[in-house]
Order: C-alpha cells, then structure tokens, then sequence
C-alpha cells in the first residue's frame, strides 16, 4: 500500500469516525424525543381515564341530587322498583338498607321514612326480604332442578333455614311441599 491510499483511508476512517458521532448523537436526539413522546403519550391516556372516572362520578352525583329532589314518594318508590329490577342487587345477601339509600342516591333517613309512612312492608330491609322470597317462589315454580339450598344462594337468603321460614310464613308450607304443588301438576300434564 502506498502513502497515499494509507492517507486515502485514514481520511476515510476520519470521515466515519465523524459520521459515526453524528449519527450516535441524532440517535440520541430520537430516543430522547421517543421518550418525551411516550411520556406524553402516557399522560394522554392517564388524563383520558381520569376524566372518564370524572365524567362517571358527576353524572352518579347529578343522578343522586335528581333522586335526593324528588318530594313526591310514588316517584321514589317506582324508581327503587325500577333500580332493583334493573340491577338486582337485592340477590346479593349482604346488600342492606345503605347499599339501598345510596343505589338510590339518597340518604339512609329518607329511605326510612318513605317505607315507614308510604309502603306496606314498613322498612327497607321488609322490602328487600320479600324481593328474596318473592324470587325464591318464583324460582321453586320454574327451576325444578335447582336444590332449595341453590335457590336460597341465588334469592339472596345468608341460609337456607331463613328462606324455610319465609316460605312457610308466605304460604304455609315448607319449600319443597310449594315445590311439590307445581312439579306434580308438571307431571300431570
């Protein structure tokens, strides 16, 4: 190799050194901006979910400030039918006379009162006993295949001893003699 191809070549080797700086620095200058634009990215979306959880708990407060307006009781009384029909919440057993009131967006006291003065089963907790009942009959009608302790679990009752209780004070006669009313006229048939 002559001096000049050796000086051709470190001239090369200068200009991919400097090349090489350069493009390890623009490389840099993109990481960098990819990182800002993730971050920002990020903060996009966390500020997307934020405000969609706002958007959900304004629109529940308006819904409760409606619901704690309503003076007139047969509108209160139609929307607890109607909330529980939509959501069944009454065949959780451990929903109460609180989940109830704030379902309802309105307070414990008012639901109270409205039971005591204006409905016939006297106290929330009456109501949604015989919502459970209610489904428990419906359910020892129609589901023949469920055992009576299924149907208490899915009527809401803790135990199967309180829905004997409801059913024999309802009607008069243990769970599985209701039962046997209808499963002997399906057998009939």
């Amino acid at each position: 190799m002559t001096e000049k191809e050796i000086k051709q070549l470190q001239a090369e080797v200068e200009r991919l050194r400097a090349d090489n700086e350069r493009l390890q620095s623009e490389m840099i200058r993109l990481v960098s901006r990819n990182l800002n634009l993730s971050e920002q990215l990020e903060d996009n979306v966390e500020m997307r979910r934020r405000a969609e959880v706002a958007r959900v708990l304004m629109e529940e407060n308006i819904e409760r400030q409606r619901n704690a307006d309503l003076q007139d009781d047969s509108q209160l009384m139609a929307l607890i039918d109607l909330r529980l029909e939509e959501k069944r919440s009454h065949l959780n057993p451990d929903f109460d006379t609180r989940q109830l009131a704030e379902l309802l967006g309105v307070s414990q006291e008012r639901l109270i009162r409205l039971f005591r003065n204006k409905s016939i089963y006297r106290t929330p907790e009456a109501y949604i006993d015989n919502l459970r009942t209610m489904n428990a009959m419906r359910m020892l009608r129609t589901q023949h295949n469920y055992s009576i302790a299924a149907i208490s679990e899915a009527s809401g009752f803790n135990h199967v001893r309180t829905l004997q209780r409801r059913i024999m004070d309802v009607t008069g006669m243990t769970p599985a003699d209701y039962r046997a009313l209808f499963t002997s006229d399906v057998r009939s048939v």
